[in-house]
């Protein structure tokens, strides 16, 4: 088994299990939030994948992306895959056997899983400090996209997620959930149950450099240098300042 990412194997394992990433709404309620990932589910967790990579059972694919993983698939050295839904077209692309897709697996003894899944954040953006016809521009572009047949080929041709019920709908009017089974399992997920604070997302400054943080936390675990609650306490700690950093910033 391999994660391709931490935003799986933590962000969304947190979401999954309805516990918090940060404080203030995963940081929705204010720059003055602080991380909550080190709780005693998600220490159980890395504490579990640092027992399953020396028992072979789990191997860890690298930091951020996780270059190693994917290869590892296509190759049948992995039996299970861990990724965002974008990577679907990539899989059947690279895969010459036949491919089966689930939800996130779970702890079935951890009150309110599953709850539902979150997005990666793979996103669009648009910066101030530009001329109005610029932006002008940047609206029907952005209009364009979010046409239903163009979410839909979006959708069908990459894995992510149509971000419209109009595009879903055309999608299952087209019969392609019905000819690509467990295509529509991410959208499952994501909408599992109604979202909580917990589970309804993130929003966290600097948060890239988190992630960094979080891979070198993780790879400490791993090497038997830290449990996995103190890893994740100090992975808490240096990411509470980089929120304190952009906080300052941004005031």
């Amino acid at each position: 088994m391999a994660y391709a990412a931490n935003w799986v194997g933590l962000e969304n394992f947190s979401a999954l299990h309805n516990q918090s990433i940060g404080t203030q709404e995963n940081g929705f309620g204010g720059l003055d939030t602080e991380f909550a990932f080190n709780g005693d589910v998600q220490a159980r967790f890395w504490d579990q994948l640092k027992e399953w990579s020396d028992s072979g059972v789990y191997s860890y694919a690298g930091p951020a992306n996780g270059p190693d993983a994917a290869p590892s698939f296509y190759s049948s050295d992995c039996a299970m895959y861990m990724n965002s839904s974008a990577s679907r077209a990539d899989v059947l692309a690279n895969s010459d056997f036949d491919v089966g897709f689930g939800m996130l697996p779970y702890y079935d003894d951890v009150d309110g899983a599953p709850q539902n899944s979150i997005i990666g954040g793979a996103t669009l953006w648009v910066l101030s400090g530009h001329e109005d016809d610029e932006y002008t521009g940047v609206a029907e572009f952005l209009e364009y996209l979010s046409l239903p047949e163009i979410q839909a080929e979006w959708h069908q041709g990459t894995g992510y997620l149509p971000i419209t019920t109009a595009a879903y709908e055309l999608s299952q009017e087209q019969g392609y959930y019905d000819e690509n089974p467990g295509a529509d399992i991410a959208i499952e997920q994501i909408n599992l149950n109604e979202p909580t604070e917990n589970s309804k997302g993130l929003r966290f400054g600097n948060y890239p450099q988190v992630r960094m943080v979080l891979d070198e936390e993780f790879q400490a675990v791993l090497a038997g240098d830290k449990s996995g609650q103190q890893a994740l306490d100090d992975a808490a700690s240096r990411g509470n300042q980089i929120l304190r950093d952009f906080e300052a910033a941004n005031n």
